[in-house]
């Protein structure tokens, strides 16, 4: 089957992100929503999710984009060619067109408007991986990866045999639920998750080691937030554990593997120079140190486990407060989705005896779907059951969820990024009429 060819835009984003690189204009792949200037030395200007409030421009210095693709290739064994499936207006799907221009390869990609179908991915995939022996990763979100293990199921098994011939996925822009990514691995995929932002020019912990040169810590939330101007903790902090990633993410010595729960802060050359027209979020986000590195303070919080790697464990602003006790959505959120079978999404709808009742809704096969019908229902009594049982002993009784619905499909906010607020005003709709 012959290579297709590019389609004309990517074709030019691609001449656009080289030029860049090498000290061209910045590109801008979306309209810009400040007219502050651009710094020196900015190739990409990337738009925030908006997961925080309102989405912010972030300027991207060519240094930090050679740095994450020379550490991405580092780790996953060298350079090939790349294949893009993501929207090229994000981060993640920039990365994509950076590594493939830096590598010297070509570049495949699906069409922007394209929707994303196992037989799609199949089309653009199998070419490229019958073109040479060159290594060939692409990178995708957990919700294609659930796409194209059902369309195995479902008898269109090309896209998930096309995927695991390629040698690295990267896996990011949401959590991966564990039994998804163990489902991948029995249909041989090599996944590799990916963690970071566009404050980080993308994902910069891979399998929760840190690249090369990219530092990870995990500080106190009284150290991570507004107060941490005033106390800025190093290495040596007592309070505040550390991992870096000196040689292709080898933890380095001395650092505490308590285990402690913290806010996650994040260094290194892959660092973005600022959000461009808003100086005071910049100052709050990122700060020196007095040795002078660079740290950026993530929303997520984290524990460095006892094998020197990152566990990160939900958005700080995620967690539920239920009847008094804080409960991180992202433990209960892969045990319901291996329980049942779909990727879940645990909030927190107002409720006058717990303050916040936690409900989980779970997109599945049998969730229900048409444009007439409820776009939630509630799971049967002996499955509620079931995972409230299994949730309360795994990981306590507050954290098992009071109520849980199927879903035919999760609201997103962005590639792969389940929108909270929506999953709520699904729930508050669904109760209001019930």
């Amino acid at each position: 089957m012959p290579l297709a060819s590019l389609p004309p835009s990517v074709d030019a984003l691609r001449d656009a992100v080289r030029a860049a690189l090498d000290g061209g204009p910045a590109v801008v792949p979306l309209p810009r929503t400040t007219t502050a200037p651009v710094p020196p030395g900015t190739a990409l200007v990337v738009r925030t999710s908006g997961s925080t409030g309102t989405p912010r421009e972030v300027a991207l210095p060519a240094a930090a984009l050679r740095a994450s693709a020379a550490a991405t290739d580092e780790r996953l064994g060298g350079p090939g060619r790349w294949v893009l499936t993501l929207p090229p207006t994000h981060v993640a799907g920039l990365q994509v067109v950076v590594r493939s221009v830096l590598a010297g390869t070509p570049l495949a990609a699906a069409h922007p408007d394209a929707r994303f179908t196992p037989d799609g991915l199949a089309d653009l995939l199998e070419p490229v991986l019958d073109a040479g022996d060159d290594p060939v990763y692409v990178s995708l979100v957990p919700t294609q990866v659930h796409r194209l293990l059902a369309g195995a199921q479902d008898g269109a098994p090309r896209g998930l045999a096309a995927l695991a011939r390629c040698a690295a996925v990267l896996l990011g822009g949401a959590a991966s639920p564990p039994a998804l990514l163990s489902r991948a691995a029995e249909a041989g995929v090599r996944v590799v998750t990916t963690y970071g932002m566009s404050e980080t020019a993308g994902g910069c912990v891979y399998d929760g080691a840190p690249l090369r040169g990219v530092r990870v810590r995990v500080a106190p939330p009284e150290l991570s937030g507004p107060h941490a101007r005033s106390h800025a903790p190093g290495p040596d902090d007592s309070a505040t554990r550390e991992l870096s990633g000196p040689r292709g993410g080898s933890p380095g010595p001395g650092h505490d593997r308590s285990g402690k729960v913290g806010v996650v802060e994040l260094g290194g050359p892959t660092l973005a120079a600022g959000y461009l027209g808003d100086d005071a979020a910049t100052a709050a986000a990122f700060r020196t140190d007095p040795d002078g590195s660079r740290w950026f303070r993530t929303s997520d919080l984290g524990r460095l486990t006892p094998d020197g790697t990152l566990e990160v464990l939900g958005r700080a602003d995620d967690v539920v407060v239920t009847g008094g006790v804080n409960v991180a959505p992202a433990p209960v959120e892969a045990l319901v989705g291996e329980l049942l079978g779909g990727e879940a999404c645990v909030v927190g709808v107002p409720d006058a005896e717990w303050g916040q009742a936690l409900v989980a809704v779970v997109a599945t096969a049998a969730g229900p779907s048409g444009p007439s019908g409820p776009r939630i229902l509630p799971v049967d009594d002996d499955a509620l059951a079931r995972v409230r049982s299994a949730v309360a002993t795994r990981l306590g009784a507050p954290s098992a969820p009071r109520r849980v619905y199927a879903a035919a499909a999760l609201p997103l906010r962005g590639p792969g990024k389940v929108d909270r607020s929506g999953v709520v005003a699904l729930v508050r709709e669904h109760e209001a009429h019930a």
